[in-house]
């Protein structure tokens, strides 16, 4: 129970069409949204990127990562998310929102990348702390089609995890510490755009 006697938590869109609009999450264990101040740092970072981008959200739990870009204009979000109750309470938010371009697809990350990709110009990575998927997820994104050769991957994880070994295409172009989260925004080498 939250601190309003409730099953539910809540969320605020930062910037975009929804600005200051408040969603209900599930009070689940493994839903941890990214803080208002990272995601507002992140999505400055994406701000020239979003504009008809197609995005994933890979772990995406209350969905405020990629309901905030669509919020900002992305042409597209797919969110994958494998707990039931979130599923469906991303989904009632997304119809309350009437979010066009947004598809939920049940799924456990790796399981749904080992199925043919179709390029991503931005993917949002927030796995649950304390699994170590974070590696495993970068591998399978670079070997599948599943990056834009211009891709922008966002990264969230504990801050006092030694450095990620990342795709050799990857480079950090951004990172910041905030409390107990390390975020970085990477992009494949080769990407003429900073």
């Amino acid at each position: 129970m939250n601190r309003r006697g409730t099953n539910s938590s809540y969320l605020r869109i930062i910037g975009g069409q929804w600005r200051s609009r408040r969603l209900a999450f599930p009070d689940l264990l493994e839903l941890r949204p990214t803080p208002d101040r990272v995601r507002e740092t992140l999505f400055n970072w994406l701000a020239p990127r979003l504009p008809g981008a197609r995005c994933l959200d890979l772990f995406a739990g209350s969905g405020a990562l990629g309901i905030e870009a669509l919020s900002r204009g992305a042409a597209e979000v797919v969110f994958i998310e494998r707990h039931p109750l979130a599923i469906r309470t991303l989904r009632e938010n997304l119809a309350r929102l009437k979010a066009e371009g947004a598809r939920v697809e049940p799924g456990e990350a790796l399981t749904w990348l080992r199925q043919p990709g179709t390029p991503f110009d931005i993917v949002l990575l927030d796995p649950p702390f304390g699994q170590g998927l974070l590696e495993p997820v970068c591998a399978a994104l670079e070997a599948g089609d599943w990056l834009a050769e211009t891709a922008w991957i966002y990264l969230e994880a504990e801050a006092e995890l030694p450095p990620l070994s990342l795709p050799a295409p990857w480079r950090i172009y951004r990172e910041k510490i905030a409390g107990a989260v390390a975020y970085r925004l990477a992009r494949r080498e080769g990407s003429s755009e900073l």
